[in-house]
């Protein structure tokens, strides 16, 4: 055996032993967020991030770049595909456009009443499940799910259920948030988020559909849209946690579940976060005497479901995926007592 060694000559022995150095390193992937920098998500997201070495016992680092760094927004699912970011950390309604299912698992508006809710059934209920169905087609792998949490809503006027609704001109993004809002009678547009402030404040929309209460309280918006209704009916986005498929497939189970255990515990971490400084933030703007907040009876928000319920019946109609998208959760909300 030595003899075999040393015939091989130094420069062989100096590969050997610079390729057993490579595999004793950590692997590091590229991720990309869909929030910019300093944005509370992507603080908590680098937060994540940072975590995966030791989570991973140094077999795997991740570097999280903040939104549009190297690709847009709506273009880090083919990215990823390609090889040109390892994964991406996003709301999977960007996604809608290349199948109705991805907008409707990632926000069927006015289904969730809570992030557990969500959760549970994304682990319990075959969410997960759809959603490699959704994603390995076109080379990802889901690891997990995360969310800021139900998002409050903004508003100038005082709306205290669904009738108020109607002919309101609001912010919605493109897609089921607008459609639903249409259907229960407002007038949504499509405004990118860094208009909404100007806008309310010229009054050319007078509510929004914009993020969580503090966020929305940390960029000035109650301070021209005095009305915000909270805790939020209607929006609570899955922020999808996903990877190059074949780079998943290559990794250890122990690594693998190292990544889907992360997942899920930074997906509490952040909605607890998010949910103290809300309560905070609540009370601030009570306490300033300036801001009216508004939390819907029960009753409108069965009113409000019942919308957007039919809102989901049409997506359905688009794609297979679309229906079973539909069927899924349509069942485990009957099933589950969620859904009168």
């Amino acid at each position: 055996m030595l003899k075999s060694i040393v015939k091989m000559g130094l420069s062989t022995l100096t590969v050997i032993a610079f390729a057993a150095g490579a595999q004793a390193q950590e692997m590091t992937l590229k991720f990309q967020s869909s929030d910019p920098a300093g944005n509370p998500n992507f603080v908590l997201q680098q937060g994540w991030a940072a975590g995966i070495a030791e989570k991973t016992g140094g077999k795997l680092a991740i570097e999280l770049l903040p939104v549009e760094s190297i690709v847009a927004h709506n273009e880090t699912q083919d990215a990823i595909a390609a090889g040109i970011l390892d994964g991406h950390i996003t709301d999977t309604s960007y996604f809608a456009g290349k199948d109705p299912a991805f907008g409707l698992i990632a926000n069927p508006v006015g289904a969730w009443s809570s992030p557990d809710e969500m959760f549970t059934f994304m682990s319990k209920g075959g969410g997960n499940e759809l959603m490699n169905e959704l994603l390995e087609p076109y080379g990802l792998h889901f690891i997990g799910a995360t969310t800021p949490g139900l998002e409050a809503f903004v508003s100038k006027k005082l709306l205290n259920g669904v009738d108020d609704l109607k002919g309101l001109k609001m912010r919605a993004p493109e897609g089921l948030v607008q459609q639903v809002f249409a259907a229960a009678g407002a007038a949504p547009v499509n405004l990118p988020g860094s208009e909404v402030f100007t806008s309310l404040d010229k009054g050319v929309i007078d509510a929004a559909d914009y993020s969580v209460f503090s966020t929305n309280q940390a960029q000035g918006l109650h301070d021209v849209a005095p009305n915000p209704v909270y805790p939020g009916f209607h929006s609570m986005p899955l922020v999808e946690i996903s990877m190059n498929k074949e780079k998943w497939d290559a990794l250890s189970d122990d690594v693998k579940t190292a990544l889907e255990e992360s997942v899920a515990e930074f997906a509490q971490l952040q909605v607890s976060t998010l949910a103290a400084k809300d309560l905070e933030a609540v009370e601030a703007a009570k306490a300033s005497g300036k801001v009216t907040v508004t939390d819907w009876s029960a009753d409108e928000r069965a009113k409000f479901r019942t919308i957007a319920t039919g809102e989901w019946a049409k997506v359905a109609e688009r794609s297979d995926n679309a229906r079973k998208v539909y069927d899924t959760l349509t069942a485990y909300l009957k099933e589950n007592g969620l859904m009168k």
